[in-house]
Protein backbone atom coordinates (compact mmCIF):
# COMPACT_ATOMS: atom_id res chain seq x y z
CA UNK A 1 0.00 0.00 0.00
CA UNK A 2 1.56 3.32 -0.47
CA UNK A 3 1.86 6.12 2.28
CA UNK A 4 -1.27 7.60 2.76
CA UNK A 5 -2.06 11.64 2.74
CA UNK A 6 -3.42 12.80 6.00
CA UNK A 7 -5.58 15.82 6.41
CA UNK A 8 -6.58 17.47 10.08
CA UNK A 9 -9.50 15.82 11.97
CA UNK A 10 -11.55 17.05 14.57
CA UNK A 11 -13.69 14.89 17.02
CA UNK A 12 -16.75 12.94 15.00
CA UNK A 13 -19.03 12.73 17.98
CA UNK A 14 -19.24 16.21 19.57
CA UNK A 15 -17.06 18.09 16.52
CA UNK A 16 -14.78 20.01 19.33
CA UNK A 17 -11.22 20.14 18.08
CA UNK A 18 -9.43 20.31 22.02
CA UNK A 19 -7.80 17.36 22.48
CA UNK A 20 -4.87 16.09 24.25
CA UNK A 21 -1.79 13.09 22.48
CA UNK A 22 -2.63 9.66 23.75
CA UNK A 23 0.60 8.15 22.03
CA UNK A 24 2.73 10.27 19.76
CA UNK A 25 4.38 8.61 16.36
CA UNK A 26 6.96 7.32 18.32
CA UNK A 27 4.93 5.52 20.95
CA UNK A 28 2.91 3.76 18.15
CA UNK A 29 6.18 2.58 16.18
CA UNK A 30 6.84 0.65 19.97
CA UNK A 31 3.79 -1.14 20.08
CA UNK A 32 4.10 -2.04 16.20
CA UNK A 33 7.15 -4.06 17.80
CA UNK A 34 5.77 -5.20 20.78
CA UNK A 35 3.26 -6.73 18.89
CA UNK A 36 5.08 -8.77 16.66
CA UNK A 37 7.25 -9.74 19.13
CA UNK A 38 4.19 -11.12 21.28
CA UNK A 39 2.88 -13.12 18.39
CA UNK A 40 6.25 -14.39 17.28
CA UNK A 41 6.38 -15.93 20.58
CA UNK A 42 3.40 -17.49 20.42
CA UNK A 43 3.23 -18.39 16.66
CA UNK A 44 5.36 -21.09 14.40
CA UNK A 45 8.01 -19.90 12.57
CA UNK A 46 6.97 -21.55 9.10
CA UNK A 47 3.58 -19.91 9.20
CA UNK A 48 3.77 -17.07 6.32
CA UNK A 49 3.32 -13.08 6.98
CA UNK A 50 0.22 -13.45 5.03
CA UNK A 51 -1.17 -15.55 7.81
CA UNK A 52 -1.08 -13.11 10.11
CA UNK A 53 -3.04 -10.67 8.84
CA UNK A 54 -5.64 -9.18 11.32
CA UNK A 55 -2.90 -10.21 14.16
CA UNK A 56 0.21 -8.36 13.53
CA UNK A 57 -1.09 -7.08 10.20
CA UNK A 58 -3.85 -4.93 9.47
CA UNK A 59 -5.83 -3.45 6.53
CA UNK A 60 -5.11 0.22 7.42
CA UNK A 61 -1.76 1.26 8.49
CA UNK A 62 -1.26 1.88 12.15
CA UNK A 63 -1.72 5.98 13.42
CA UNK A 64 0.63 8.89 12.84
CA UNK A 65 -0.62 10.14 16.30
CA UNK A 66 -3.72 9.37 18.50
CA UNK A 67 -5.67 11.84 20.36
CA UNK A 68 -8.44 11.88 22.99
CA UNK A 69 -11.77 14.61 22.36
CA UNK A 70 -11.52 16.77 26.07
CA UNK A 71 -15.23 17.33 25.52
CA UNK A 72 -16.45 13.44 24.96
CA UNK A 73 -13.65 11.42 25.55
CA UNK A 74 -13.63 9.94 22.07
CA UNK A 75 -10.26 8.47 21.12
CA UNK A 76 -9.04 9.08 17.57
CA UNK A 77 -6.59 9.35 14.67
CA UNK A 78 -5.39 12.89 14.45
CA UNK A 79 -4.17 13.73 11.80
CA UNK A 80 -5.92 10.80 10.07
CA UNK A 81 -5.85 8.80 6.79
CA UNK A 82 -7.94 10.93 3.42
CA UNK A 83 -11.30 8.65 3.45
CA UNK A 84 -11.07 8.32 -0.58
CA UNK A 85 -7.62 6.69 -0.12
CA UNK A 86 -8.69 4.04 2.29
CA UNK A 87 -11.87 3.27 0.79
CA UNK A 88 -10.14 2.49 -2.66
CA UNK A 89 -7.23 0.34 -0.61
CA UNK A 90 -10.22 -1.50 0.82
CA UNK A 91 -12.14 -2.14 -2.42
CA UNK A 92 -8.96 -3.39 -4.47
CA UNK A 93 -7.02 -5.26 -1.32
CA UNK A 94 -7.04 -8.92 -1.91
CA UNK A 95 -5.22 -12.31 -0.96
CA UNK A 96 -5.28 -15.81 -2.22
CA UNK A 97 -7.80 -18.20 -1.85
CA UNK A 98 -6.30 -19.88 1.02
CA UNK A 99 -5.42 -17.54 3.05
CA UNK A 100 -9.01 -16.08 2.71
CA UNK A 101 -10.36 -19.09 3.63
CA UNK A 102 -7.86 -19.52 6.47
CA UNK A 103 -9.62 -15.87 7.74
CA UNK A 104 -13.06 -16.86 7.44
CA UNK A 105 -12.76 -20.31 9.17
CA UNK A 106 -10.52 -18.41 12.22
CA UNK A 107 -13.16 -15.28 12.39
CA UNK A 108 -16.39 -17.90 11.85
CA UNK A 109 -15.68 -19.56 15.52
CA UNK A 110 -15.11 -15.67 17.21
CA UNK A 111 -17.92 -14.22 15.68
CA UNK A 112 -20.53 -17.55 16.45
CA UNK A 113 -21.15 -15.26 19.83
CA UNK A 114 -21.70 -12.08 18.14
CA UNK A 115 -24.56 -14.47 15.88
CA UNK A 116 -25.70 -15.79 18.96
CA UNK A 117 -26.62 -12.60 20.90
CA UNK A 118 -28.15 -11.17 17.61
CA UNK A 119 -30.46 -14.35 17.12
CA UNK A 120 -31.24 -14.07 21.00
CA UNK A 121 -32.30 -10.67 20.26
CA UNK A 122 -34.70 -11.04 17.85
CA UNK A 123 -35.96 -13.56 19.51
CA UNK A 124 -36.80 -15.98 16.55
CA UNK A 125 -34.74 -16.62 12.60
CA UNK A 126 -34.88 -13.79 10.28
CA UNK A 127 -33.08 -11.72 7.86
CA UNK A 128 -30.41 -9.66 7.87
CA UNK A 129 -27.10 -7.59 6.14
CA UNK A 130 -24.08 -7.47 7.45
CA UNK A 131 -21.99 -4.07 5.88
CA UNK A 132 -18.21 -5.25 5.59
CA UNK A 133 -19.08 -8.71 5.29
CA UNK A 134 -15.46 -9.32 3.88
CA UNK A 135 -14.60 -13.16 3.94
CA UNK A 136 -17.71 -14.42 5.22
CA UNK A 137 -17.15 -15.32 8.60
CA UNK A 138 -20.54 -13.59 10.40
CA UNK A 139 -22.49 -15.23 7.14
CA UNK A 140 -21.34 -18.62 7.62
CA UNK A 141 -21.88 -17.99 11.74
CA UNK A 142 -25.47 -16.39 11.49
CA UNK A 143 -26.69 -19.29 9.23
CA UNK A 144 -25.27 -21.66 12.17
CA UNK A 145 -27.48 -20.20 14.18
CA UNK A 146 -30.58 -19.94 11.64
CA UNK A 147 -30.35 -16.44 10.26
CA UNK A 148 -30.40 -15.39 6.86
CA UNK A 149 -27.95 -13.00 6.29
CA UNK A 150 -26.71 -11.34 3.10
CA UNK A 151 -23.36 -9.41 3.12
CA UNK A 152 -22.11 -5.68 1.52
CA UNK A 153 -18.94 -5.31 1.35
CA UNK A 154 -16.53 -2.87 -1.17
CA UNK A 155 -14.16 -5.24 -2.22
CA UNK A 156 -15.53 -6.82 -5.73
CA UNK A 157 -12.34 -10.02 -5.74
CA UNK A 158 -13.46 -11.06 -1.66
CA UNK A 159 -17.06 -10.67 -2.15
CA UNK A 160 -16.03 -13.35 -5.50
CA UNK A 161 -14.74 -15.74 -2.97
CA UNK A 162 -18.10 -15.25 -0.30
CA UNK A 163 -20.24 -15.92 -3.07
CA UNK A 164 -18.43 -18.78 -3.48
CA UNK A 165 -19.39 -20.61 -0.43
CA UNK A 166 -22.93 -20.21 -1.27
CA UNK A 167 -23.53 -16.51 0.19
CA UNK A 168 -25.55 -13.37 -1.31
CA UNK A 169 -22.99 -10.59 -1.37
CA UNK A 170 -23.44 -7.36 -3.18
CA UNK A 171 -20.92 -5.21 -4.19
CA UNK A 172 -20.65 -1.35 -3.01
CA UNK A 173 -21.05 0.74 0.03
CA UNK A 174 -23.99 1.49 2.48
CA UNK A 175 -24.68 5.39 1.64
CA UNK A 176 -25.21 3.96 -1.92
CA UNK A 177 -26.68 0.34 -1.50
CA UNK A 178 -30.37 0.09 -2.95
CA UNK A 179 -32.18 -2.40 -2.50
CA UNK A 180 -36.38 -2.33 -1.90
CA UNK A 181 -35.93 -5.04 0.84
CA UNK A 182 -35.64 -4.55 4.29
CA UNK A 183 -34.19 -6.59 7.20
CA UNK A 184 -35.05 -7.92 10.71
CA UNK A 185 -31.46 -6.56 11.54
CA UNK A 186 -28.27 -4.99 10.08
CA UNK A 187 -24.81 -5.36 11.83
CA UNK A 188 -21.87 -3.70 11.15
CA UNK A 189 -19.03 -5.92 13.26
CA UNK A 190 -15.64 -4.49 12.18
CA UNK A 191 -16.34 -1.94 9.95
CA UNK A 192 -18.07 0.94 11.64
CA UNK A 193 -15.00 2.28 13.35
CA UNK A 194 -13.01 2.60 9.84
CA UNK A 195 -15.93 4.68 8.24
CA UNK A 196 -15.44 8.51 7.87
CA UNK A 197 -19.35 8.64 8.00
CA UNK A 198 -20.42 6.57 10.66
CA UNK A 199 -23.67 9.13 11.62
CA UNK A 200 -24.79 9.17 7.98
CA UNK A 201 -24.22 5.39 8.05
CA UNK A 202 -26.27 4.54 10.90
CA UNK A 203 -29.18 6.51 9.44
CA UNK A 204 -28.52 4.58 5.75
CA UNK A 205 -28.84 1.31 7.90
CA UNK A 206 -32.04 2.85 9.60
CA UNK A 207 -33.78 2.67 6.15
CA UNK A 208 -32.90 -0.39 5.78
CA UNK A 209 -34.46 -2.09 8.96
CA UNK A 210 -38.13 -3.23 9.53
CA UNK A 211 -40.43 -1.13 12.26
CA UNK A 212 -38.79 -3.67 15.00
CA UNK A 213 -35.85 -3.91 13.39
CA UNK A 214 -32.15 -4.37 15.64
CA UNK A 215 -28.85 -2.49 14.26
CA UNK A 216 -25.64 -4.39 15.88
CA UNK A 217 -22.42 -1.92 16.03
CA UNK A 218 -19.24 -2.98 17.41
CA UNK A 219 -16.73 -0.40 17.71
CA UNK A 220 -13.29 -0.61 20.01
CA UNK A 221 -12.86 0.74 23.73
CA UNK A 222 -10.75 3.48 22.89
CA UNK A 223 -10.69 4.62 26.64
CA UNK A 224 -9.79 0.86 27.60
CA UNK A 225 -6.34 1.57 25.18
CA UNK A 226 -5.76 5.22 26.60
CA UNK A 227 -6.41 3.61 30.26
CA UNK A 228 -3.80 0.76 29.65
CA UNK A 229 -1.31 3.34 27.37
CA UNK A 230 -0.44 4.38 30.32
CA UNK A 231 1.17 0.83 31.88
CA UNK A 232 3.17 0.16 28.45
CA UNK A 233 6.53 2.01 30.01
CA UNK A 234 6.16 1.12 33.58
CA UNK A 235 9.13 0.13 35.36
CA UNK A 236 7.89 -3.04 36.73
CA UNK A 237 8.93 -5.07 33.95
CA UNK A 238 5.27 -7.62 34.89
CA UNK A 239 3.24 -5.23 34.96
CA UNK A 240 4.63 -4.34 31.68
CA UNK A 241 4.19 -7.57 30.24
CA UNK A 242 0.47 -7.97 31.57
CA UNK A 243 -0.22 -4.43 29.84
CA UNK A 244 1.07 -5.23 26.55
CA UNK A 245 -0.41 -8.76 26.63
CA UNK A 246 -4.01 -7.23 27.48
CA UNK A 247 -3.55 -4.85 24.49
CA UNK A 248 -2.47 -7.14 21.77
CA UNK A 249 -4.67 -10.30 22.61
CA UNK A 250 -7.89 -8.00 22.25
CA UNK A 251 -6.01 -6.09 19.20
CA UNK A 252 -5.88 -2.82 20.87
CA UNK A 253 -2.39 -2.58 20.44
CA UNK A 254 -0.95 -0.19 17.68
CA UNK A 255 -4.76 0.63 17.94
CA UNK A 256 -5.49 -0.46 14.49
CA UNK A 257 -8.97 1.94 13.78
CA UNK A 258 -9.97 5.15 12.88
CA UNK A 259 -11.39 5.96 16.07
CA UNK A 260 -12.51 4.07 19.40
CA UNK A 261 -15.53 5.01 21.88
CA UNK A 262 -16.39 4.73 25.76
CA UNK A 263 -19.76 2.92 25.60
CA UNK A 264 -21.32 6.19 27.21
CA UNK A 265 -20.45 8.21 24.17
CA UNK A 266 -21.62 5.37 21.87
CA UNK A 267 -25.13 6.75 21.20
CA UNK A 268 -23.40 10.23 20.42
CA UNK A 269 -21.36 8.65 18.04
CA UNK A 270 -24.48 7.83 16.56
CA UNK A 271 -27.25 9.77 16.72
CA UNK A 272 -25.25 13.37 16.79
CA UNK A 273 -24.48 16.09 19.78
CA UNK A 274 -26.32 16.53 22.25
CA UNK A 275 -27.89 13.47 21.86
CA UNK A 276 -26.31 12.06 24.87
CA UNK A 277 -23.49 13.55 26.51
CA UNK A 278 -21.70 12.15 30.18
CA UNK A 279 -20.62 15.31 32.45
CA UNK A 280 -17.19 14.54 33.04
CA UNK A 281 -15.37 12.54 30.29
CA UNK A 282 -12.41 12.06 32.66
CA UNK A 283 -14.30 10.09 35.23
CA UNK A 284 -14.75 7.65 32.35
CA UNK A 285 -11.00 7.75 32.05
CA UNK A 286 -10.65 7.52 35.89
CA UNK A 287 -13.05 4.28 35.55
CA UNK A 288 -11.22 2.75 32.79
CA UNK A 289 -7.97 3.49 35.03
CA UNK A 290 -9.08 1.47 37.26
CA UNK A 291 -10.36 -1.27 35.45
CA UNK A 292 -6.92 -1.94 33.66
CA UNK A 293 -5.41 -1.86 37.47
CA UNK A 294 -7.03 -4.39 39.12
CA UNK A 295 -6.70 -6.70 36.18
CA UNK A 296 -3.23 -5.90 37.11
CA UNK A 297 -3.19 -6.37 40.57
CA UNK A 298 -2.35 -2.69 41.13
CA UNK A 299 -4.12 0.34 42.53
Amino acid sequence: MPSPSYELARCIVCGHTDAEVVATTDDIRAEVEWLWKYHQQRLKSEIPAQRLVDRVAFSEPPPFRLVRCNECGLLYRNPVERPAELTEFYARSTFPPDVLRSLHDTQRKALRVQARELRDVLGRPGSGLEVGSYVGAFLAAARDEGLQVEGLDINPSVNEFTRSLQFTVHDGELSTFSTTQTFDAVAIWNTFDQLADPRGSVHSAHKLLRDDGVLALRVPNGAFYAAARTSLTRDNPLKRSIARAMLAQNNLLTFPYRWGVHATVAHAAALGPGVHREANSRRRARSDRRRVDAAMGTR
